[in-house]
């Protein structure tokens, strides 16, 4: 259960980017991720594509190219997030999507979430997980996030019981008009993490903070 609604702030959210929305469109950007290098690609012996063709054109003067279905997650769901060197220990809520396309906040201001239409963290991509940084009774579960740096240690367990393994690359903050979404939802060749909460100053008339704080880490 959540805290008190005493205890509530309104939640600052984010917005997916529409293709992260659509299930049918992830499964087909997982596919051209992953045969991304023979899709533009002409059969040996084929002559190179005209200037300002699409590679749909180009690959018809060749063998078909078909994209593959998206394979199933290659890992378990995440279950805890665990980051040693701020002292956060959590279980991980299931995030989604609100009707307005913005990212849930986790209901226990003490419990991080992980976005389940996305990546899975430790399959390719970048897997988002997001908490909230305080509560009107104090800090809540991201409330150092801020003051991870790089080289700093993040563990996420699984359902099966294995922990995927992630290090801090660098920490940013951004004003809430700026967020950087194609850098924390857009593909990535290998598996990666984002941490996401408010960060900067408070704006009391909205009674919510003006920025995120952004950590990104890759798979050690």
């Amino acid at each position: 259960m959540g805290e008190p609604a005493r205890h509530r702030r309104p939640p600052s959210r984010h917005r997916v980017p529409w293709w992260r929305r659509l299930p049918g469109v992830r499964a087909l950007l997982a596919a051209v991720v992953v045969v991304a290098g023979a899709v533009a690609l002409l059969a040996p012996g084929s002559a190179a594509a005209p200037a300002g063709s699409t590679p749909a054109a180009a690959a018809a003067s060749g063998p078909p190219v078909r994209l593959q279905a998206a394979a199933p997650r290659a890992v378990a769901e995440p279950v805890r997030v665990r980051v040693p060197g701020i002292g956060v220990d959590s279980p991980l809520e299931r995030l989604g999507i609100d009707p307005l396309g913005a990212l849930e906040t986790p209901v226990d201001y003490g419990r991080a979430g992980w976005f389940d239409g996305g990546t899975a963290p430790g399959d390719v991509g970048p897997a988002v997980l997001a908490g909230h940084v305080d509560s009107t009774a104090g800090p809540a579960v991201f409330w150092r996030l801020r003051d991870l740096t790089a080289g700093d240690e993040v563990l996420v367990d699984r359902a099966d019981g294995t922990t995927a393994r992630f290090t801090v690359t660098r920490v940013e903050r951004h004003a809430k008009d700026a967020f950087p979404t194609d850098e924390v939802y857009g593909p990535t060749p290998d598996a990666q993490l984002r941490l996401v909460t408010c960060g900067g100053d408070f704006d009391r008339a909205a009674r919510s903070y003006r920025d995120n704080v952004v950590v990104f880490a890759a798979a050690a």
